[in-house]
């Protein structure tokens, strides 16, 4: 077995969605994975190893990877995966609803990162993924809650990137667009953006064509073949961004165009 085949893979959120399809792929190529899913290993089927853990607790994260640690000696990747969406006009969003979204999406991030990160400093080498968004990159209307995780996703992981490439481990971020995956139906809406007249309206014309875009987004195995090649890379590249053409083209056109005419663009697209 060589020293690829014998890495030892952390994918958060791999009961279903990217992160199933990655764990599966990286699981396929001969690397040991371990899944993390909030529900009881014995409710999912699947062919890697699946743990319990909940990312909105320390002590549950912490235990998780003292389990990888007890049976494998080692961690190698760290793939921060596990989030949901909400959505809604960011008036709309009460302050109970936003912590939620940033207890997963960036606290959960940043519980695993500091949970892997001795061990990997130990080791002299490990990588860290971080998967954002294109939302990461823009705000999207009526996902602005959503977006705000991602950006400081995005800027913790610039950071957390330069401080820790001393000790040999590398980060990196990987920024999907739209996906097929079970992330549309579980998506929650802010409790008023189900009264609120105000913005009741727009907010179904978003969502509609928010929901459209993911359906017929690309499949999760575009994104497990991008991580397979990131944590094949000697030195991998500070982010990756996997999605449709025109939603990578997105992202290179903000970074040129004036940016009222950009919004105007992202508000017509998404009809508000």
């Amino acid at each position: 077995m060589n020293e690829r085949d014998a890495q030892v893979v952390l994918i958060t959120g791999a009961s279903s969605g990217i992160g199933r399809i990655c764990a599966e792929t990286l699981d396929a190529q001969g690397y040991r994975v371990y899944g993390t899913s909030r529900k009881p290993p014995d409710e999912v089927a699947c062919g890697f190893r699946l743990l319990q853990m909940d990312i909105n607790d320390s002590e549950s994260v912490a235990a998780g990877v003292q389990t990888i640690l007890d049976e494998t000696g080692r961690i190698d990747v760290a793939v921060n995966n596990a989030g949901f969406g909400y959505g809604g006009a960011v008036e709309d969003t009460s302050i109970d609803e936003a912590k939620a979204i940033f207890e997963a999406n960036f606290f959960g991030v940043l519980r695993v990162c500091r949970a892997v990160l001795p061990t990997m400093r130990k080791q002299r080498r490990g990588l860290i993924v971080n998967v954002s968004s294109i939302g990461g990159l823009m705000g999207l209307p009526y996902q602005g809650l959503y977006c705000a995780t991602k950006f400081a996703v995005e800027g913790m992981s610039e950071a957390l990137r330069m401080e820790v490439k001393p000790f040999g481990v590398h980060v990196t971020i990987l920024e999907p667009g739209d996906i097929h995956t079970p992330f549309t139906a579980n998506r929650r809406n802010t409790a008023a953006s189900q009264t609120h007249e105000t913005y009741r309206e727009p907010y179904q014309r978003a969502l509609a064509k928010i929901e459209a875009d993911e359906i017929g987004g690309d499949s999760p195995e575009v994104v497990a073949k991008a991580l397979l090649h990131i944590v094949r890379q000697r030195n991998p590249k500070p982010r990756y961004i996997v999605g449709p053409f025109y939603e990578k083209l997105a992202v290179w056109v903000k970074s040129f165009l004036p940016a009222t005419i950009f919004e105007k663009i992202i508000m017509k697209n998404y009809n508000v």
